[in-house]
């Protein structure tokens, strides 16, 4: 059913965003975000997550360069809303990755995408060359039912030498555990010497609870990082 057929309400995407997190395998996870692409842009909206428009912003706040000719590439893309977003501080040129064909479709009818590739992050090394983008982002995905804390490191290197890496997670009692490995394999990298913390903002409204334990809104972090 699209969205189109019946007015969605916050009962029906808080249901299937619950439903996410019993999918075993990466390949079960693909399949439901393919059924849940033609009703996956409402269904954000009615639980209000904020994590594209916070991750845009963070990236604006701290991005230096000339944002029209800056090469972006947006990780767990989904249907575009990130690059949405970042298009309007003023970016233009994104790749967008993500591991749902369904999904990358919705993205290409955006028009907002210079190149579309799919691969599940945590699965597969993302299929960009290495060091070639400005700007780096994922503001979606980083969760224990989603991609594994080391991931992060594949984003890193698409990134250039200097070039920013923008993450966001929640920061909700059931998210508790990946976030403590998340900043833990951010920390490590940080000790490495591949890339320094610029910003870490946490934000006590980052998207509606979907849980039976959670009323109103759950708190998020959204991290910045330059690649040394």
């Amino acid at each position: 059913m699209s969205s189109g057929d019946h007015p969605r309400t916050f009962e029906m995407a808080r249901d299937v965003i619950r439903s996410a997190h019993n999918n075993g395998s990466a390949e079960d996870l693909m399949l439901f975000y393919d059924r849940w692409a033609p009703n996956y842009e409402q269904d954000v909206d009615l639980i209000e997550y904020r994590a594209p428009r916070l991750v845009a912003a963070q990236v604006a706040a701290h991005f230096g360069g000339e944002r029209q000719a800056a090469m972006v590439l947006d990780v767990a893309c989904g249907t575009g809303m990130a690059a949405k977003m970042m298009k309007r501080e003023g970016f233009q040129r994104f790749v967008g990755v993500d591991g749902s064909e369904r999904m990358l479709q919705h993205a290409r009818q955006s028009g907002l995408y210079q190149d579309l590739q799919m691969a599940v992050l945590g699965e597969q090394p993302i299929p960009v060359p290495s060091g070639a983008f400005d700007v780096v982002t994922i503001s979606g995905g980083l969760s224990s039912s989603h991609v594994p804390a080391k991931a992060i490191r594949e984003l890193l290197r698409a990134a250039k030498r200097g070039g920013l890496v923008c993450m966001s997670t929640r920061a909700n009692r059931d998210n508790v555990a990946y976030k403590v490995a998340l900043e833990g394999e951010m920390k490590k990298m940080e000790d490495e010497g591949l890339w320094r913390r610029v910003e870490v903002t946490r934000v006590s409204r980052f998207e509606r609870g979907v849980s039976d334990h959670e009323g109103g809104h759950v708190p998020g972090c959204v991290y910045l990082f330059q690649k040394l």
